[in-house]
């Protein structure tokens, strides 16, 4: 049995997909189920049962010698959420439980950390295990993330297999619940879509033009790729990164929506609201090596080929993966 926590949610119901395609029915998914857009992220897909993320907790101990594998992905992902008692109680203790459940049944284990742990870049993006602590996050949420990182990393760990996976800037199918927090894709592609045009934020540093920032996208279906994997063959144990490891401009990420949906390319650029400003990254790029030396070696999606396959397939026809 492999349960998946957040499997309603963007990254959660793609990796169900992912599991099914291979032949794994026998999932357990746990959310909290009350959002019928976000529900929707699972129509089609094959599973035993839902349980409540607050129920899960009890549930785990009662069922242990059931599960095979945990996939906890589960997560409070604004990074706009300042209330550091919602992100203490989701994204740190809460995974600090089933940290300590999987250690205490010797159960394989793989949690979502994220690449905005990695602040302002200052210290590099590789993800060696010294490198948490000192780390300075833009954010209370990346906070969160890497005070769970930190945590694990202090822990005299004797389970078989865990592994932390630091999400840079995925994208992809099953986001349409997200609101503020989707991908800038699937806000390009609903802009243009009512505009013609997209709207980027303006550089406010003299070595960046306005729309050249930079980031490490990812396609999810990517992403569900790497995870499968380390379910698989369970390299090593650790912190991994998941990026494509090659950043990308938005105004290539905003052009290649253009082309998908077969628009003619109008940018405008706007001001990054102040209050913003000093907590904007204006570069990230996952260090990938790690990954690679576990045995990964297939090719990651192209920002082209991922927008392309994402507009075409899935948002031109509002369809779900």
């Amino acid at each position: 049995m492999i349960i998946v926590t957040g499997a309603a949610g963007f990254i959660g119901s793609n990796l169900v997909k992912k599991l099914n395609d291979k032949g794994h029915n026998d999932i357990i998914v746990v959310d909290e189920f009350s959002r019928d857009d976000k529900n929707k992220n699972l129509q089609g897909k094959t599973f035993n049962q839902k349980i409540d993320r607050e129920e899960f907790l009890n549930w785990l101990p009662e069922n242990h010698q059931k599960v095979d594998f945990i996939f906890h992905l589960g997560a409070r992902t604004d990074t706009a959420e300042f209330n550091k008692e919602v992100l203490n109680h989701l994204n740190l203790n809460y995974s600090k439980k089933v940290w300590s459940l999987c250690e205490q049944h010797n159960i394989p284990l793989i949690y979502a950390s994220s690449g905005a742990t990695y602040g302002g870049g200052e210290f590099g993006y590789k993800d060696d295990h010294d490198l948490p602590f000192k780390l300075q996050p833009l954010n209370a949420y990346g906070e969160s993330k890497n005070d769970f990182d930190k945590w694990v990393l202090e822990q005299n760990s004797t389970s078989d297999y865990w592994a932390g996976v630091k999400f840079f800037n995925v994208y992809g199918p099953n986001e349409y619940h997200k609101g503020r927090m989707a991908s800038v894709i699937f806000h390009a592609y609903n802009q243009i879509k009512e505009t013609g045009k997209m709207k980027l934020f303006r550089s406010h540093r003299h070595d960046y033009k306005d729309g050249e920032q930079l980031r490490d996208f990812i396609y999810v279906k990517d992403v569900t790729d790497v995870l499968y994997f380390f379910m698989e063959r369970k390299p090593k144990n650790g912190l991994f990164n998941i990026g494509q490891g090659k950043a990308r401009t938005f105004n290539d990420l905003v052009n290649n929506t253009f082309n998908a949906m077969g628009v003619t390319g109008n940018i405008e650029y706007i001001d990054t609201p102040e209050d913003i400003r000093d907590k904007y990254q204006y570069f990230t790029e996952a260090d990938i090596e790690k990954l690679r030396s576990t045995g990964y070696a297939k090719s990651f999606h192209t920002l082209e080929e991922g927008i392309e396959d994402y507009v075409k397939n899935y948002l031109i026809p509002g369809n779900y993966n």
